[in-house]
């Protein structure tokens, strides 16, 4: 079974034509978004005293610009990088105003459209290994992803099983592959997700090479065979189906699900803040238009209640969870939704920091880590902090690349590079579970 990836380095003059083509043909593949950044930029802010984030926040607010990083206007504070995209009008109103304020700015994107196109058009052909012809140094549409794991699921039965643990919002099928070597005997478990915000694609490209990686050294790496034959790793290459879908055919910086709520005009829920614990308290949303809107209740989205349900069900062997986002290069853990200490918290600790030493070497590449309410910053209703609760010991967050040069356009040449140093540190924390650290 041959897999197709996306069309290469289509010029700007053809793009509309290809589009039309593609669309036809393949649906899901085309990039062009009809041309709707054009004149977009991603402007970085640093606020240098409470009065200026104030100035900060006001402007925000005026110009509806989309927040990158943070993901709430409400952290943004003193110091605070401050990453927003901005149209072409609101663009031009926000650098005056900065210029008027003197608050420090930097255009980290002049022409955003220009950038999309970018995202993945370099493209050098190189021989890959590969399972069945499957490029794993670009990105995939939901579609491509599926038919993948579908093909694994014929194709490694010793290694792989893949099966749905329910259905999205519009109905796409929730998939997750179970891996390790089938067993008679209780395996304990690792669980991992990605995708969870609809337009965070290095995470879903990190859950396929993770798949990857683990199927061609299972007989070469000691490491990886151990891991294999004394755990499963429960794989969810994209938790958000319908977001991720969606950034691909019409918006690539949508973020939230895709469901309805008869009573709002605006669509959608933060995945990450829709989770049963302190829900909808500091670091969410009530207004649904926001993108950190923790929806009408804890577990309202279905793609949430599913994956809820499945690690409530499994509990008792699910020893580890693994979140995967973008972009920031941290290692968080719990707590997220308030400042205290975890009670297993030297353990953690010592496995994050052995993980992000791991990753370092590699391509030199720094990680921050530590808890995430005082790495990164309060959140509430998240899924690490629910899976800590929920009695899995070790509960992470990985933040990968990059710092916001390429913000979440991160180019197709980086997957690799991030997707190396990224295995070395979950190999790291699944090798320091085995060792038996409560």
């Amino acid at each position: 079974m041959k897999f197709l990836g996306k069309p290469r380095s289509l010029t700007a003059a053809f793009l509309p034509v290809c589009c039309l083509l593609l669309k036809i043909l393949q649906p899901g593949h085309c990039h062009s978004y009809d041309n709707r950044y054009a004149g977009h930029k991603v402007i970085r802010l640093i606020p240098k005293s409470e009065e200026e984030a104030l100035a900060l926040k006001s402007v925000s607010h005026q110009l509806k610009v989309d927040l990158w990083q943070p993901s709430s206007i409400s952290y943004v504070s003193e110091g605070t990088i401050t990453d927003v995209r901005v149209t072409q009008n609101a663009s031009r109103t926000l650098l005056a105003i900065l210029q008027e304020t003197n608050i420090q700015y930097k255009v980290l994107i002049e022409d955003l459209q220009k950038a999309v196109e970018n995202e993945n058009s370099v493209h050098t052909q190189r021989n890959r290994r590969s399972l069945s012809e499957y490029n794993y140094e670009v990105y995939h549409s939901l579609e491509d992803i599926q038919s993948w794991m579908h093909h694994l699921n014929q194709t490694q039965p010793g290694l792989v099983r893949v099966f749905p643990i329910g259905r999205s919002f519009e109905g796409r099928s929730l998939l997750i592959i179970q891996l390790g070597r089938k067993s008679q005997v209780y395996k304990r478990a690792v669980w991992i997700d990605c995708g969870i915000h609809a337009r965070e694609w290095i995470g879903p490209a990190f859950c396929q090479w993770f798949v990857k990686e683990a199927i061609l050294t299972y007989k070469t790496d000691p490491a990886m065979r151990k891991m294999l034959n004394h755990l499963y790793f429960y794989i969810m290459p994209v938790l958000n189906v319908d977001g991720y879908h969606f950034s691909w055919t019409h918006d690539r910086f949508w973020r939230k699900t895709r469901s309805r709520n008869s009573k709002f005009h605006c669509r959608g829920v933060d995945a990450n803040r829709n989770w049963k614990v302190k829900w909808c308290d500091e670091g969410a949303s009530a207004d649904p238009c926001d993108d950190t809107y923790c929806g009408p209740f804890p577990e309202s989205e279905p793609e949430v209640k599913a994956v809820a349900n499945f690690l409530r069900k499994h509990r008792k062997r699910i020893r580890a969870y693994l979140s995967f986002h973008a972009y920031a290069q941290m290692l968080l853990y719990p707590y997220s939704y308030k400042h205290a200490t975890i009670p297993n918290f030297s353990c953690v600790e010592f496995a994050a920091h052995k993980a992000v030493k791991a990753l370092r070497s590699v391509h030199g590449i720094r990680y921050r880590h530590g808890p995430a309410s005082q790495t990164l910053y309060v959140s509430s209703g998240n899924s690490m902090d629910w899976a800590y609760k929920n009695g899995i010991p070790y509960s992470f967050a990985f933040e990968l690349r990059d710092t916001g040069y390429f913000g979440f356009l991160l180019p197709e040449m980086l997957i690799k590079p991030t997707c190396t140093e990224t295995m070395l540190a979950v190999k790291n924390i699944t090798m320091h579970l085995l060792k038996n650290c409560p």
